[in-house]
């Protein structure tokens, strides 16, 4: 989530000093009513499809193949050269796309690859042409009704075993089945189908330098992820137990610093102003240091001075006394110095989708993920504010890997279901670009190139404890008050509180995991 998932929209000072409570009514118009704003979702005839489920004859407008090139987490776009990192590209004609494509499958599976079409002819007329075929037969009878799931898992466990006729034939069937205008796994669907055609071709290096990257205009990237802030509670229940858990730490303080590893848009900390600037005795005086890789400036329309500059606003309008500080740089790069630490301000440290995206011990020797922890505590914060996805991709095999990414997915698409409207452009673009490039990461990439490296709660508590942080319980009028947030959305979201931690859940799966230390 994706990422995915640090999203955050780009908030004018106006749109600070009002409830960011926005939704989409019955005529399916995205508004604001205390300021008038709208963001309409137009009925259309479109069908739009994935290339693989392009049928042979005729579709409507087609919206090419799910792209993984979105952004990053922090709600930058991924650069031309990342995309060869991180997931297959689109181009501007779908021609081209699905005869580059079809060259790809030739490079993989060699000049005699036609022969999969006389297969497949041979199959159809239930004729048996070899003891592989008959293995496929079967392998497809005992998948009932063409599950699209149970087809997935068994591709998944074809391209494992480097069962490459298998894992064709199922990437066949499976082009029938996905479509992202359909229900929510046949959407996932196309998404986990290109990760593994990109994983069958050695981490999709071959797709992503046969296929051009094209990057969405930045205020349609803003626009993409302002509506998946606005529809899914997610990110406004991490920032608010966050900041709940800030707040309280910090309720006799005079000078509040707040450490933010990746700060993308500076928006969670506006409701932290504002209650700040209502404490009894007036605010403390807040600094600010906002680290972020220098790409998401693609995002923001400029750097991280533009995060100051808005924050400043706000809190001169608020009359709260404030300063900003910029380090442009990933988390693994953060040393001491880049902190800006001073002697006699209170100090809070928020890790906010964050932390999964740092390579460990499993990755490189530096494991930046633990020298990071190490680094914070020697500075003595009073709270340090963890929010990840709870999810467990970090070292697991492939395949349990990919079967936690279904459900893990299947759940989160889901979710956005139930409010945007399902064959919808907006919608498409939104789990494109937001949600697609962290599924094919996932599915696609080993070792540097997967980036999405997600860890359930209980290893971050042992790696937050071997650090030597102790938990820091959360506000119950905080947990309280987030309550009260998910009545304004679907009945289905649910929010537990167990072991000193929250979890914001969708039915039976939990998503998102917060909690404090010190």
């Amino acid at each position: 989530m994706s990422n995915t998932l640090y999203y955050q929209p780009k908030l004018e000072v106006e749109d600070y000093c009002y409830p960011q409570f926005q939704t989409f009514d019955q005529q399916s118009r995205y508004s604001n009513s205390s300021h008038g704003s709208h963001f309409s979702i137009h009925t259309s005839g479109e069908k739009y499809c994935t290339l693989d489920s392009f049928p042979a004859t005729g579709c409507y407008a087609v919206y090419n193949s799910p792209s993984t090139l979105s952004f990053s987490p922090n709600g930058s776009p991924i650069s031309q050269q990342e995309c060869h990192s991180y997931g297959s590209c689109v181009t501007d004609d779908f021609i081209e796309f699905r005869h580059k494509l079809r060259e790809l499958e030739t490079v993989m599976l060699g000049p005699d690859s036609d022969i999969l079409d006389s297969y497949d002819s041979t199959i159809l007329q239930g004729g048996v042409a070899s003891p592989e075929i008959d293995s496929w037969r079967q392998m497809m009878e005992a998948i009932p009704r063409r599950d699209l799931k149970q087809v997935l898992i068994a591709c998944a466990k074809s391209v494992s075993e480097n069962d490459l006729l298998n894992a064709q034939r199922l990437m066949a069937e499976l082009r029938q089945l996905v479509s992202v205008s359909g229900e929510p796994i046949q959407r996932l669907g196309a998404y986990m189908l290109e990760g593994l055609v990109a994983r069958l071709s050695s981490s999709g290096s071959l797709i992503y330098q046969t296929l051009r990257c094209k990057e969405p205009a930045s205020a349609d990237l803003l626009s993409y992820m302002h509506i998946l802030y606005e529809v899914c509670p997610y990110f406004k229940f991490g920032y608010m137990s966050a900041n709940g858990a800030i707040a309280e730490a910090m309720k006799d303080e005079n000078r509040v610093h707040i450490i933010d590893f990746q700060i993308g848009q500076g928006s969670q900390w506006v409701t932290l102003i504002q209650a700040f600037a209502a404490r009894p005795g007036g605010p403390p005086h807040i600094c600010i240091t906002g680290i972020d890789d220098s790409t998401s400036a693609y995002a923001r329309g400029g750097g991280l001075n533009i995060v100051g500059q808005r924050l400043s606003r706000l809190a001169e309008s608020f009359k709260v006394p404030f300063e900003f500080h910029g380090a442009a740089m990933s988390g693994c790069e953060v040393q001491l110095e880049n902190l800006g630490i001073r002697h006699g301000e209170a100090l809070a440290v928020n890790f906010a989708f964050m932390l999964h995206h740092m390579p460990d011990e499993s990755v490189s020797t530096q494991n930046h993920r633990d020298r990071l922890l190490r680094l914070v505590k020697s500075l003595s914060p009073k709270v340090v504010t963890l929010v990840e996805q709870e999810s467990n991709t970090n070292t697991a095999a492939f395949v349990p890997r990919f079967l936690e990414a279904l459900d893990y997915y299947t759940a989160m698409f889901e979710s956005i279901d139930v409010t945007l409207p399902r064959k919808h452009k907006e919608r498409i673009n939104v789990e494109q670009h937001c949600l697609a490039r962290d599924v094919v990461n996932v599915v696609a990439c080993e070792g540097i190139e997967r980036v999405e490296r997600h860890e359930l709660l209980g290893k971050w508590k042992s790696r937050f404890t071997m650090a030597g942080f102790t938990p820091y319980p959360l506000s119950s009028l905080v947990n309280a008050t987030i309550k009260t947030l998910l009545e304004n959305y679907c009945d289905k979201y649910r929010l537990e509180e167990r072991d000193g931690a929250l979890y914001l859940g969708w039915m039976n799966r939990d998503l998102v995991a917060s909690c404090a230390w010190k």
